[in-house]
């Protein structure tokens, strides 16, 4: 997420009361997890097994619990606790307001909003969008023209991101949100978490049944159809006119390209290639997965021979 103005490492560094390396006036744009990292962005990491890919990645700034040479044009800070060093500038930067403030509201005149709908802070509503009884809309979520939200469904809960460490679970703040392009539908009981740090995206002209879970930071394309019952974990790329049937299961940091098609109860664990149908857990095509579950219905002939 942006800063509202451009910051000096110094700056930020002293609020952490960390030193850092890199050029005094070195400027940081705003801050990221690594997923969705954008040029100029601040990032943290504290596992060896990521330390490369974080000095690698688009992120100008790094806060680290390691020694380590600094790459050109980027500046480094030392943490003992990059994690948390991370939580406390989302804090300091991006402060959370108070639930039912009902700051930032732009809601258009010809929107149609249920009366026991919660609305939160830094939304925007389009033209005729109708969000319909129970629904919860949450900080920084922006609705365009033409969407219908169904009953009881969650915009912009916090994302679903933990830091482990000796078993113990710690939240990652949440500063991104949501983004729902026109003529969107999302159905009863739905839920779409907010981006860590960015947003979730749903494109244009989708349409998303009743019980389905969309995780942080995942972009759906135009003109999707996706199922009852389908959980989508964070980090997750779906292209344009993709179908996924009902029970499906995605994992994280997946990439469906377009005219996909996903059958019922299918497992996704890895990229989908364009304009293909899958079936299974873990799927492959529909016409293998189909030979495969003729041939095992077979198996018991071929024994008794």
């Amino acid at each position: 997420m942006r800063f509202t103005s451009p910051k000096y490492i110094e700056e930020i560094a002293a609020e952490l009361k960390r030193d850092f390396k890199g050029p005094v006036k070195h400027i940081v744009n705003g801050l990221s997890e690594i997923n969705r990292v954008e040029t100029g962005d601040l990032i943290f990491v504290d596992h060896p097994k990521y330390f490369a890919s974080a000095l690698s990645s688009k992120a100008n700034t790094i806060i680290i619990n390691h020694e380590v040479e600094v790459p050109l044009g980027k500046a480094i800070i030392f943490s003992e606790d990059p994690f948390n060093d991370y939580n406390k500038l989302c804090s300091t930067y991006f402060p959370q307001a108070e639930i039912g403030g009902n700051k930032m509201q732009e809601i258009s005149s010809s929107a149609v909003i249920a009366g026991n709908v919660s609305l939160g802070n830094n939304i925007q509503i389009g033209a005729h969008t109708k969000i319909l009884p129970g629904s919860v809309i949450m900080d920084n979520v922006e609705i365009k023209d033409h969407v219908i939200i169904g009953p009881n469904a969650v915009i912009g809960h916090h994302a679903f991101y933990y830091n482990t460490k000796n078993k113990k679970h710690s939240l990652m703040n949440t500063i991104g949100g949501v983004k729902i392009e026109s003529h969107v539908e999302i159905g009863a009981s739905s839920t779409i978490d907010a981006g860590v740090s960015s947003f979730t995206t749903i494109g244009e002209g989708t349409k998303i049944d009743n019980l389905v879970q969309i995780g942080h930071d995942t972009v759906i394309g135009l003109n999707c159809i996706i199922a009852s019952g389908t959980g989508i974990a964070g980090c997750v790329t779906i292209k344009n006119n993709v179908s996924i049937w009902g029970q499906v299961g995605c994992a994280s940091k997946v990439t469906i390209q377009d005219n996909v098609t996903v059958l019922g109860q299918s497992g996704i664990t890895k990229d989908l290639e364009e304009g293909k149908t899958y079936f299974g857990t873990p799927c492959i095509e529909a016409k293998d997965k189909l030979k495969e579950l003729a041939a095992l219905r077979n198996l018991p002939t071929l024994f008794k021979k």
